[in-house]
């Protein structure tokens, strides 16, 4: 089995920043494609930001200039830094793997972590 422990979230200000950690762990797993999602109360998940396996980015709109997807495969991990917080940026931030094991690829999620951005 595969899972995922996502870390950093917590409440900040308008303004500020916050970096969000996923981590990876299992047996015989090669990790392909990541991102992170995010779902604010009444609204469907969305996503924020993706990494593939060599490192291509892509971002939505309303987090361009301001997030930073980055991955380190040394350690299964995944990150997404958050600068220039906005109150709209309040939401569970999920984090998503896209992981090959014997069989074939599968997709795995987080548990979540809540970030708050107060005005």
């Amino acid at each position: 089995q595969v899972q995922l422990v996502e870390s950093g979230g917590g409440l900040v200000q308008a303004g500020g920043f916050l970096r969000l950690s996923c981590v990876v762990s299992g047996s015989s797993f090669i990790l392909n494609n990541c991102a992170w999602y995010r779902q604010a109360p009444g609204n469907q998940r969305e996503l924020v930001a993706r990494i593939s396996r060599v490192g291509s980015t892509n971002y939505a709109d309303s987090v361009k200039g301001r997030f930073t997807i980055s991955r380190d495969d040394a350690k299964n991990t995944v990150h997404l830094q958050m600068d220039s917080l906005k109150p709209e940026d309040t939401a569970v931030y999920y984090c998503q793997a896209n992981v090959w094991r014997t069989g074939g690829f599968d997709d795995y999620w987080g548990q979540g972590t809540q970030v708050t951005v107060s005005s």
